[in-house]
C-alpha cells in the first residue's frame, strides 16, 4: 500500500536521473507532499497503479538509446491500469552531444504509457534549449511532453526548472483534481 498519494519512478545508471529525482521529491516536501521515491529495477509495476501521481524519470543515452531498466519493462507499461492517475515525465540529456535525440527516452516513455489512459500534466518549454529535434516534443516544437534537464551543459539551471516544473506541476496536479 502507497505511503504517499505521489511516487516518483526514476531509472539511472550514472545516478544523475536519481539525484534530480530527489530534487524533485525535495521540492514537493517544501510544499507539504510526501514523495515515495523508486528505482524501477526495484519495484513491481503493479504497485505504480496504487499512487494517484507519478512522476517518471529517464535519460537518454547517446543517439536516442533508452535507459535499460526502462527499456526491460517498456512493453509491460502500455498493460498498467492508470486512468485514475496524474503523470509527470522528465529526462535528462546532451542538447549539444546528442542534439538530434535530445530527452527522445522522455517521448519513447510518453508513447508506452498512452494506452494506460492517464492524464499527463507538466509539458515545459523549449525556450532555452539548444537542439535539433526530440522525440519528446509537442505543439510544434514549442513544448516537451515532461522536464527536460541537461546536466552535461545547463547544469546550472537544474535547481531553477526543478522548482518552477515542481510548483507548475502543484497547480496542474490541484487544477485536475478539482
Amino acid at each position: 500500500m502507497a505511503q504517499s498519494s505521489i511516487a516518483l519512478i526514476y531509472g539511472t545508471d550514472t545516478n544523475n536521473t536519481e539525484e534530480v529525482g530527489h530534487k524533485i521529491a525535495k521540492q514537493w516536501e517544501e510544499l507539504g507532499e510526501q514523495v515515495d521515491i523508486f528505482n524501477i529495477k526495484d519495484i513491481e509495476l503493479g504497485q505504480l497503479e496504487h499512487y494517484s501521481m507519478l512522476i517518471l524519470g529517464i535519460p537518454t543515452w547517446d543517439f536516442g538509446g533508452i535507459q535499460s531498466d526502462w527499456e526491460d519493462i517498456g512493453d509491460s507499461l502500455a498493460e498498467l491500469s492508470l486512468e485514475n492517475t496524474v503523470i509527470a515525465l522528465y529526462g535528462l540529456g546532451d542538447q549539444f552531444g546528442y542534439g538530434d535525440y535530445f530527452v527522445d527516452a522522455v517521448g519513447w516513455l510518453y508513447e508506452k504509457l498512452l494506452p494506460t489512459n492517464a492524464t499527463f500534466i507538466g509539458q515545459w518549454s523549449t525556450e532555452g534549449y539548444e537542439f535539433e529535434a526530440s522525440r519528446a516534443c509537442v505543439h510544434n516544437k514549442e513544448f516537451f511532453i515532461g522536464l527536460a534537464i541537461d546536466e552535461d551543459q545547463q547544469f546550472e539551471l537544474t535547481d531553477q526548472r526543478v522548482e518552477q516544473w515542481v510548483i507548475q506541476l502543484y497547480a496542474e496536479r490541484a487544477v485536475e483534481a478539482a
